[in-house]
């Protein structure tokens, strides 16, 4: 009976600590910096822009942000900053016929990347005194 009892409490914690093994739905951001040459980057997120592949991956069912800067310290790069509810969110949009449209103006405009991921944190205290709001 005790086996049996330590076996059910340890499966009890062990489902609230890591649930049922599958990943929990969490916002991720998708920090893409393209690099190019002769404004090819900025060239690249004008395109993306203009064609309306902006507009409609915005539109997508889990898209919360999709947003292009430009580096004030390099010229020949531009950020994109990508966030989608989920990692299914994130499949999905990589499932669909504009992934090829994007890998295209990619070629077309000779680019590379560096992708960086994230995931929410709770802001320590500590922090917030350097934020004005």
């Amino acid at each position: 009976m005790k086996h049996i009892l330590t076996t059910l409490l340890a499966a009890v914690l062990l489902n609230a600590c890591c649930g049922d093994n599958k990943e929990k739905e969490m916002p991720i951001t998708v920090n893409i910096k393209y690099t190019g040459v002769d404004g090819n980057a900025l060239k690249f997120a004008e395109e993306m822009t203009a064609s309306g592949t902006v507009a409609a991956i915005r539109a997508e069912e889990g898209n919360l942000r999709y947003e292009y800067y430009q580096s004030l310290d390099d010229s020949e790069t531009i950020l994109l900053i990508d966030s989608w509810a989920s990692q299914e969110a994130i499949d999905r949009h990589h499932a669909t016929l504009m992934m090829a449209t994007i890998a295209a103006l990619r070629e077309k405009y000779d680019l590379h990347m560096t992708v960086d991921r994230y995931t929410p944190a709770d802001q320590p205290e500590t922090d917030s005194r350097f934020i004005r709001k």
